[in-house]
């Protein structure tokens, strides 16, 4: 586990969860850049790893977000954990096998969510199925994006620099 870039993946989710909250919908948030930062560093670098993401960013989005403090940490440390094991049990090499992990991972998390807060309000709310989805369906595209170029960009990369040598030593006739 490298325990730089867990750090440096939960504040870079954190940053973008708080700069584009103020685009949602009607005041409520429609995405979880956490919870795809988490996810993220669970299939990188284990199960250790989610869940260090999870605890790290969950309890700084409670904090931020005015939410009870514990239930997010919770949350996204169990998702992450879960989603390390997922990754290390199964090949996921392909971004779209990532993605459908993401997505998976964004529904276990909502349903957790209001259980815990059922739990410690003593009602159940029910379920907004049509609000997760949509938070699914924007979660699952950008862990695709992410995990797309994080696989690309280095080959593409290494291919510049490869282009700009071969054609600084070759003869120009």
């Amino acid at each position: 586990m490298k325990l730089t870039s867990v750090l440096i993946t939960a504040v870079v989710a954190i940053v973008l969860q708080v700069t584009l909250s103020r685009y949602t919908v009607g005041g409520r948030v429609v995405f979880d850049f956490v919870l795809v930062g988490v996810v993220f560093a669970a299939l990188q670098w284990g199960p250790v790893a989610g869940m260090l993401a999870g605890t790290i960013g969950g309890l700084f989005q409670d904090v931020l977000a005015n939410e009870i403090v514990g239930v997010g940490g919770l949350s996204k440390t169990l998702i992450g954990c879960l989603s390390g094991i997922v990754g290390t049990q199964f090949v996921l090499a392909a971004s779209h096998a990532r993605m459908l992990v993401m997505a998976a991972a964004t529904i276990a998390h909502r349903l957790v969510v209001i259980g815990l807060h059922s739990v410690i309000d003593q009602h159940w709310p029910g379920v907004p199925w049509g609000a997760m989805l949509a938070e699914t369906g924007i979660n699952a595209v950008t862990a695709f994006l992410a995990f797309h170029a994080t696989s690309t960009l280095p080959g593409a990369m290494n291919r510049q620099r490869l282009n700009r040598r071969s054609s600084l030593s070759r003869r120009q006739w």
